[in-house]
């Protein structure tokens, strides 16, 4: 198969120099003799422009040097072409090439871009609203929207806003609809998630897999702060689908479903895969199977 790559290179995701990223980048990929384009991220988050160049170069792959934001965003406005896309993560999470067995190593994530193979990947829909790993919305959300103003990326500032939010976060008021069933909740945050990793190999939908057409939902019911703490931390070490009804009445709820619906009646922060976003009176929420293809390790 002859093959042309489209390199996107998000400036500011993460802490690493990406101006040595991309020769190292260019350097590897014309040792392979392949074909390749290099375009910077866009602040919009809009990459239609790039769908005739993509069409007129002949572009095969999209390889994403970004974080999930990044990758979500591009994914979105690519995926409706026969493409394969790459990933090699510079972000603070990077919860889907973790997911995804995807070294956070450029040089190992390239070798993936050049000798991997393409698989399958669900994304899900929120009002419309794309999304390729995880949304929240609650307390990891406004952690989000404060750390999108941060001037310095990376994993420490994350866990200092993380630190400072905690003891002052909040309950909110959602009403939640599935299958059939309708029930409130008082949570600190609601996690629906397509991938097991919350970034930074932190596990906050154990059972959560890319491909298995369904959504893992969490929800962190309101409860004491050194409880919270501990249900928590049982979460990321054990937490285990009990499916709806039968996790009602425990202090993490923990189900998956095709679709919901979610009320947020104290107007709740939302994020989607990490980058802050609008906040919504109401969520539809739906899986999108196997949306867009991944070049993961063979």
């Amino acid at each position: 198969m002859s093959r042309k790559i489209l390199y996107i290179i998000n400036p500011i995701s993460g802490t690493r120099a990406k101006a040595d990223l991309q020769q190292f980048v260019e350097k590897e990929t014309q040792k392979r003799g392949i074909p390749y384009l290099i375009y910077p991220s866009v602040a919009s988050g809009d990459y239609s422009f790039l769908h005739s160049i993509v069409r007129e170069e002949g572009v095969t792959d999209v390889a994403i040097a970004g974080g999930d934001g990044t990758v979500s965003q591009v994914v979105n406005g690519l995926m409706d072409l026969d493409l394969r896309f790459g990933v090699i993560p510079c972000g603070s999470g990077n919860g889907l090439a973790l997911a995804a067995g995807i070294s956070k190593d450029p040089k190992k994530a390239l070798a993936v871009i050049f000798d991997g193979e393409p698989r399958a990947i669900d994304g899900f829909t929120l009002n419309g609203q794309f999304a390729c790993m995880l949304a929240g919305l609650g307390f990891d959300a406004k952690v989000a929207h404060e750390f999108s103003h941060q001037s310095k990326r990376g994993l420490g500032t994350y866990a200092s806003l993380v630190s400072r939010n905690f003891f002052s976060a909040k309950p909110y008021l959602f009403i939640i609809e599935n299958g059939g069933f309708r029930f409130p909740s008082e949570a600190f945050f609601i996690s629906i998630a397509n991938s097991n990793q919350f970034g930074n190999n932190v596990t906050i939908a154990p059972e959560a897999l890319l491909s298995d057409g369904k959504l893992d939902v969490v929800i962190v019911k309101k409860t004491a702060k050194p409880m919270l703490l501990f249900n928590l931390i049982r979460q990321v070490l054990a937490g285990r689908l009990k499916g709806l009804e039968s996790s009602l009445h425990q202090p993490i709820i923990y189900f998956q479903t095709r679709s919901l619906r979610i009320i947020n009646k104290d107007q709740a922060p939302m994020h989607i895969d990490g980058d802050p976003a609008n906040t919504p009176d109401e969520l539809e929420i739906e899986i999108k199977p196997g949306c867009f293809r991944l070049i993961c390790p063979a």
